[in-house]
């Protein structure tokens, strides 16, 4: 599977140029880009327009988007005003989110990508059919919007009641949108398990998100990290029986103490590529 390192892990500081840089000269193929204003600002058409221009004589590639999830840039803590909802009931407020994704998208002008990266919801959400309607209507003009730049939208398994696997599979049944699916197997283990959820997901799984937790918290730690308790050997094998589908995409959190993130990371990825079924997760 192709190495593709979510920017996620530098979230809380400006994407820049040298950045992406050091990432290509770790050996890194790919990458997906964070939407947070304060990480990645996309109504700064200065900041898109310099990385449009490091990308074009880059043979790093831009793989997928994370579409934004708040409008401030201190991780929606300014308020629940700041938490963008696709699924919103009131059409005004649902218009207006839409169109911030949208902004997103427009990336794709300047910088090519494949997928966008999208949640149903915000976290905690209660599921109703009224939701899943409103996540239609937004879905469907999202959709459009995104094929007319060459962009697959992927709907991601959270920790919601609207986004589990199997509420994932529901919305596909009755909206007929036919998604593909990013899977977070970190997500995946604070829910049903990752197993489970997998089983349910694989067939339209077309990326990945791979971060460890207690199978409480949303930690995004690193593979095996003191605290995470996910089955890397067993998760990998897993994997492995869909391998042509997605890429082996890390989505981790910054851990200050680390001297060399970038080499960190790389451990990682050889790591899991080697980790099998019967090594224990404290092995990875």
């Amino acid at each position: 599977m192709q190495r593709v390192l979510s920017t996620h892990v530098i979230a809380n500081h400006r994407l820049t140029t040298a950045w992406l840089s050091r990432v290509e000269r770790a050996g890194i193929p790919a990458i997906e880009i964070f939407c947070a204003r304060q990480h990645l600002d996309y109504q700064d058409k200065n900041q898109i327009a310099e990385l449009g221009h490091w990308f074009r004589d880059s043979d790093l590639k831009l793989h997928s988007l994370h579409a934004p999830m708040y409008t401030d840039d201190i991780w929606g803590r300014s308020g629940p005003h700041a938490h963008i909802n696709i699924t919103e009931r009131v059409k005004v407020e649902r218009i207006r989110w839409v169109d911030e994704i949208k902004r997103a998208l427009e990336i794709a002008e300047t910088i090519p990508f494949r997928y966008l990266i999208q949640h149903l919801g915000v976290g905690g959400q209660a599921f109703s059919e009224h939701a899943v309607e409103a996540a239609f209507s937004s879905l469907d003009e999202l959709i459009v919007f995104a094929r007319q730049r060459g962009v697959e939208i992927l709907l991601e398994n959270t920790p919601n009641d609207l986004s589990t696997a199997t509420r994932l599979r529901y919305f596909n049944e009755v909206t007929h949108l036919k998604l593909n699916f990013v899977f977070d197997i970190g997500h995946a283990h604070i829910g049903a398990g990752v197993e489970h959820e997998f089983d349910i997901m694989k067939d339209r799984i077309r990326s990945l998100h791979l971060h460890d937790n207690n199978a409480k918290e949303d930690q995004h730690l690193f593979p095996g990290a003191p605290g995470g308790t996910i089955d890397w050997g067993h998760a990998m094998e897993l994997l492995r029986t869909r391998r042509d589908q997605y890429p082996l995409l890390l989505e981790l959190r910054e851990v200050p103490e680390h001297q060399n993130p970038l080499g960190e990371i790389a451990r990682s990825f050889e790591k899991l590529e080697t980790c099998r079924a019967a090594e224990q997760s404290t092995n990875v």
